[in-house]
């Protein structure tokens, strides 16, 4: 037990034994429990593993590469349809981690052998992505600005397209496009 990570189990006001469930199911699968993005992170030398959530409706096991995994007994998540590694494993109460805990650690120790052996997700590149009118005609009348976004990492230029591309009304879709201008010219990404 990493006791810079205490916090998070004393402190939660909601699933606290479920969360102190998941943390043991993780150290007994000899996973080194750190923090990571304010939450406990379960690693194997030095790789992440899995990650433990706790949302307003569930707390969750999110396994950082669970597309790989053979999800055999149906029980992984892909949270949204962007994405592409991770899966999670929901819960609402500690008798239904209770019941899945040796499926849990098998799938634990699948995700260390999976580390072992150095398999990557294999993800979409930026170019498989849609870029909507709106943006790509701001792309065509502005080179600085497409020299900024070229400019920009593959997260952050996939973030802005994902960010364009999601309303349905053109006019919601140019309204994001004009508020991001600044922010591209800056080399900032869409949450910077």
């Amino acid at each position: 037990m990493n006791p810079k990570v205490d916090f998070y189990f004393n402190d939660a006001k909601k699933w606290q034994e479920e969360l102190k469930q998941l943390r043991m199911i993780a150290l007994d699968c000899q996973l080194t429990e750190e923090l990571k993005w304010g939450t406990p992170c379960y690693t194997f030398e030095k790789s992440n593993i899995v990650l433990i959530h706790a949302f307003k409706e569930y707390c969750a096991f999110l396994f950082f590469k669970g597309a790989l995994l053979n999800d055999t007994d149906g029980i992984l998540i892909q949270q949204s349809e962007n994405v592409q590694a991770a899966r999670q494993t929901r819960f609402t109460n500690r008798k239904e981690i209770v019941d899945l805990k040796a499926i849990l650690k098998t799938y634990i120790y699948e995700a260390i052998e999976i580390e072992k052996a150095g398999l990557k997700v294999e993800l979409k590149k930026t170019a498989d992505y849609e870029v909507t009118e709106e943006f790509q005609k701001k792309l065509d009348e502005d080179k600085q600005l497409k020299k900024a976004f070229e400019s920009l990492t593959p997260g952050r230029q996939r973030g802005y397209l994902l960010h364009f591309s999601q309303p349905k009304q053109s006019k919601t879709r140019e309204a994001r496009v004009e508020k991001s201008i600044p922010q591209i010219l800056d080399g900032k990404g869409l949450n910077d």
